[in-house]
Order: C-alpha cells, then sequence, then structure tokens
C-alpha cells in the first residue's frame, strides 16, 4: 500500500531583510537592503502509513510550521519531493484539499455569527456535496462529537471545548483521509482535553483516518499518538515510538504542592526544585518513584490544600534527546 506522506530531501530556505542599527544606517538599509538566508527545513526524509497517528512536535522555530504548509501544498519547496495519497501537492493541490482535513487551535473555519449547521451546510458545498451526502455526513459527526445541542447556536456563543468539537466536525464534513491537527487542545481544560483526545481517537480507529498532530502538550502525544517525530532547527532529530519516548523521555511528572504545614521529602527518584514556606515543587522520575509514593510521603507530615501534577515541558523533552546524543537522522 502506497504511504500516506512520502517525504524524500524537503528543504525550504526564506530571505529575510535584515534591520540596520541606526538612523543612517536605516536610511541606508532603505535605499541598499541587505538579506540574509535562514533554513527554514534542512533536507528532511520521512514517510507516513495510510491510519497512522504521528506526533510531529518541537519548540517554536523548529519548522513545524514550514513543513505542515509544504505538505498540504502551501507553500512550494526549494529542494526535494513530496507524495501525498499519492498527489504532489504543489500541482495537484485542489484536488488534495479535498482529500485532507485540517484543524487549528487558534484559527476558525466556522463562521463566527452563524450557526454551526449552517457552516456545515456551506462547507458541503464547497466540497460540492449534495445536500443529501452533506445531511447524512453531518447527522454521523453530530452524534460521533456529541454536538446535536450545539447545531442551531451562533459559534460567537460557544465554549472553546465546544468550538473544537465543532471545528473537528467541520473538518472531516468531506470524508478526509489525512486530517492535521495543530494544537487542537491548546487553552482546554483537563476534562475536555481528554474528550477531544478520545474523539480523535474514535475517528481514527473507525474511519482510518490518518492523523498528523503537533502539540505542545505531551498528553496529547500520550494519548493520541503511536509515533512521534521530533523536528528542531529544521532537521528530524528523533523518529521512534511513542511508548519508547514516554518511557525514555516522558517519564517525568512536575508535582506542585502546597500543604497546610511544613513539609519535606527525601526519596529516590525525587527531586526538590523550589520551596517556599508550605509550597514545594518536585522533579519526579517516575523509572524510580511515583506520584502516589511521594503524595502519600507528604500527607504523612501535613494534609495537602492543593496539588497539581504535569508533565516535564516539551521544550525539556527536546533538550533531553540532544543531551542523550539521539543524533539526527
Amino acid at each position: 500500500m502506497e504511504p500516506a506522506i512520502q517525504v524524500q530531501g524537503l528543504r525550504k530556505e526564506f530571505r529575510l531583510r535584515t534591520k540596520q542599527p541606526g538612523l543612517k544606517a536605516s536610511i541606508r538599509g532603505l535605499l541598499r537592503p541587505e538579506y540574509r538566508t535562514v533554513e527554514a527545513v534542512r533536507s528532511i526524509s520521512f514517510q507516513i502509513e495510510p491510519g497512522e497517528v504521528l506526533a510531529f512536535i518541537g519548540p517554536n522555530g523548529a519548522g513545524k510550521s514550514t513543513t505542515i504548509k509544504l505538505i498540504t501544498g502551501i507553500l512550494y519547496p526549494d529542494a526535494g519531493t513530496i507524495r501525498v495519497l499519492g498527489l504532489d501537492p504543489h500541482r495537484s493541490r485542489k484536488a488534495l484539499a479535498y482529500r485532507i482535513g485540517t484543524v487549528f487551535g487558534q484559527k476558525s473555519q466556522l463562521w463566527f455569527h452563524l450557526p454551526p449547521a449552517d457552516s456545515f451546510q456551506l462547507l458541503g458545498s464547497i466540497y460540492d456535496m449534495s445536500r443529501k451526502q452533506t445531511q447524512t455526513r453531518v447527522g454521523f459527526l453530530s452524534e460521533v462529537f456529541e454536538i446535536g445541542d450545539l447545531m442551531d447556536q451562533p459559534v460567537r456563543k460557544l465554549s472553546l471545548g465546544q468550538r473544537i468539537r465543532c471545528e473537528m466536525a467541520a473538518s472531516l464534513i468531506h470524508s478526509p483521509q489525512i486530517l492535521f491537527l495543530d494544537e487542537p487542545s491548546i487553552g482546554l481544560d483537563v476534562v475536555v482535553k481528554q474528550r477531544i483526545r478520545d474523539l480523535i481517537g474514535r475517528i481514527n480507529r473507525e474511519e482510518g483516518v490518518t492523523i498528523f498532530l503537533t502539540s505542545h502538550d505531551a498528553g496529547d502525544i500520550e494519548k493520541i499518538c503511536r509515533r512521534a517525530m521530533v523536528i528542531n532547527h529544521g532537521s528530524i532529530v528523533w523518529d521512534g515510538s511513542v511508548k519508547e519516548l514516554k518511557y525514555s523521555l516522558l517519564n517525568r511528572r512536575i508535582v506542585d504542592v502546597k500543604m497546610d504545614g511544613p513539609a519535606t521529602i527525601e526519596m529516590p527518584g525525587v527531586t526538590v526544585v523550589k520551596r517556599k514556606e508550605y509550597a514545594l515543587k518536585l522533579d519526579v522520575d517516575l523509572s524510580i518513584a511515583t506520584t502516589e509514593s511521594v503524595i502519600t510521603a507528604l500527607m504523612r507530615q501535613s494534609a495537602i490544600q492543593d496539588i497539581t501534577i504535569s508533565s516535564a515541558p516539551m521544550e525539556e523533552v527536546i533538550s533531553h534527546i540532544y543531551a542523550r546524543g539521539k543524533g539526527d537522522t
């Protein structure tokens, strides 16, 4: 079976104007501007199989957005080849648009003052679907994403979690084979995040949709994806299973706790990062200790007022990859 996405030797550079310090230099720069070249994507190669769920992660400015724009045909590469569902995304951009969907956490494809039902009908027309096809598809997606009671409410009145569910349904109106998700859970609370993750998993299982996810949330990566690819400075620096990533690089938890009284902890695998009056910030290595054992040890000393448990920031995970010398792919 042909790969859903196949990239070989992909490279993209941008020519940026250099800002000249000082008034005279700025005036001279207007007349004789100077430029510098930034290599956003550096000869990367990878392929994604149909039905695969991939986390494409990296810090801001790593090259994630540029790579996605190249894959979807928005940008033209300086070198290399791209095949998406057997198509060249730059020569067959319109044909490809009928076979892929996108969800951006900070951008909407729904009309702000219209209810989702109207947006869905408009999108159905854009994708050359008959009214009957659109109604059937909307009925299915309404059930999957549990948005039946939201269909006639203006988008501006929906909560963020409700809007994201409607955005995901909108992106799937035309039954795409690949779904690009850019930070789909950003700004959502823990319960809503888990619901969105469950829905993404269901669409992958039931319809075989290939998922290409970018996220800074380690929970999204752990709960949704089976494979992770890390990009930094335009190069792929790590590619492997999420299971390997989880147990070797995501096996830390940050515990912020406020106590009723003084407390301390000395336990293998637990590092006190910060201590302030009755508050502690702990770094827990899950390969040595468990969060349950840490909480139990603290409760023996004093009652807990408040506690937050979070994953290590993705930037730290990527730094760890470099420190371990994983090397370029």
